[in-house]
């Protein structure tokens, strides 16, 4: 896990909070949601890969078949 991925999480989640207040804002908390949604989705595919990753890493680096 390094500096720049745990920066994009925090970005997208930054993105996602200033989209929900500017959607509760304009009275559409249901769009506000899917937003929600949509952001965590994208953060656990970023997280799943890492961890991919991880595991990759730990197979090579064991020679684990």
């Amino acid at each position: 896990m390094n500096f720049y991925m745990i920066m994009k999480i925090a970005g997208i989640g930054l993105l996602v909070g200033i989209l929900v207040m500017v959607l509760e804002q304009a009275n559409r908390k249901d769009i506000g949601q899917l937003t929600v949604l949509a952001g965590l989705v994208v953060v656990l595919y970023i997280v799943v890969q890492a961890v991919a990753d991880l595991f990759s890493l730990v197979q090579s680096v064991f020679q684990i078949y």
